[in-house]
């Protein structure tokens, strides 16, 4: 069995984050859209460990992963407390509308 090697997990990353920005500029849906930045905040989160795994044995990359993950749940639970308030007042979760709630 091979070891995984930096190149291969940066790979990895690099494509879950490409995934994240398309799905952000392409969904219309705010769950979607969530959806896509927390697949951003996931690949930043492999590059973390990957650099801490490949470059030390200290555990700082993943303390800071434990702290990213802390802020994406809180995220989640913010974005998800608009979303329902997007679709009390417009039964749609569209992220068009979101202009209409200013003012």
């Amino acid at each position: 069995m091979t070891a995984v090697t930096l190149p291969e997990v940066l790979t990895v990353a690099a494509a879950l984050f490409v995934l994240g920005l398309v799905a952000i500029f392409t969904r219309k849906n705010a769950i979607g859209i969530l959806m896509g930045v927390e697949l951003v905040l996931n690949s930043a989160n492999l590059n973390l460990v990957a650099f801490s795994r490949f470059h030390g044995l200290d555990l700082n990359g993943h303390v800071f992963v434990l702290f990213v993950i802390l802020l994406a749940a809180i995220e989640a639970a913010v974005f998800l407390a608009i979303c329902l308030a997007i679709y009390r007042r417009f039964r749609d979760i569209a992220a068009d509308q979101v202009r209409e709630l200013q003012g």
